[in-house]
């Protein structure tokens, strides 16, 4: 199967653990790879090759499916990250769990991945500041398994994102919440939604649509579609306007001014979260 029909199947809730060849075995954990005579060149390549099991996965018939990806490979981060073309998925027979001493995987325990999702429209004024942050951070070399995405307003394809077991997911937004303009803000989502400390930012919109797209819901689509979601940051700006009804393009210019700011603070927080695997916590700047 190619990587869209294996898409179709991660729709499903994927499996905690799996025993093969009496082994328990979860993602994380190291195999040696024997593709069977139906596999493609590529699984005919990893042949004897050890992986990581990056997921489990369970078809609409109950078959379980093993998505790894290879311990040699030079883009492994980007497997890891769950993207095409460094995933191969090998059904239970095809997988030979290794000793007790070498299950466990070097790779699972490297820094945490990271999402930093920008977020908002630029025909609204100050709504843009999520997109500018994001492609200002796009030029900057950023440390392995972060990943930097223009989502603008599209709220599915993040949800979808969000879907990708990311250790920690950054939002980058305009942020309301009443203070000056210009004001930065760094809020914790926890994972159950309930967030009191959110009620008030009333993160710039009421819904998912063609024109806005309102964080909160987003993540609400993607815990529906079974998505685990760990560690959630919104990183805001208080805006100036969001511009007239008929919509206004560029930033005002306090909003402007911290774009560089919001940039470098995300990066700060991206060296603190693969340092120590967890973010400092914080309410404002």
């Amino acid at each position: 199967m190619n990587e869209w029909e294996w898409r179709l199947l991660e729709d499903k809730a994927p499996a905690g653990t799996l025993s093969i060849a009496g082994v328990e075995v979860k993602p994380g954990h190291r195999v040696r790879l024997h593709p069977g005579k139906r596999g493609d060149v590529m699984d005919i390549a990893l042949a004897g090759k050890t992986a990581m099991i990056e997921s489990i996965e369970q078809d609409y018939e109950g078959n379980f499916h093993v998505c790894v990806v290879a311990d040699d490979d030079p883009g492994r981060d980007i497997g890891i990250m769950r993207q095409p073309g460094h995933r191969f998925f090998f059904d239970p027979e095809e997988i030979e769990p290794l000793p007790p001493d070498q299950l466990e995987s070097s790779v699972a325990s490297k820094s945490p991945s990271v999402l930093i999702a920008g977020i908002g429209n630029i025909f609204l004024g100050d709504d843009a500041f999520g997109v500018e942050v994001a492609q200002r951070l796009a030029s900057r070399k950023l440390p392995d398994r972060v990943r930097v995405v223009d989502f603008g307003i599209r709220g599915f394809d993040l949800a979808y994102a969000l879907l990708d077991r990311f250790d920690v997911t950054i939002l980058v937004d305009a942020c309301p919440r009443g203070g000056a303009p210009g004001t930065l803000y760094v809020i914790e989502i926890e994972p159950d939604l309930n967030v009191s400390t959110l009620e008030a930012a009333e993160v710039a919109h009421t819904s998912v649509d063609a024109h806005s797209m309102n964080p909160m819901n987003v993540i609400r689509m993607a815990k529906s579609m079974g998505g685990d979601l760990k560690r959630i940051l919104l990183v805001g700006c208080e805006p100036l306007t969001l511009g007239p009804d008929e919509g206004a393009m560029g930033l005002s210019e306090p909003v402007a001014a911290m774009v560089e700011e919001a940039a470098n603070r995300i990066e700060s927080l991206v060296e603190t979260i693969q340092r120590s695997g967890a973010p400092e916590r914080s309410s404002g700047s």
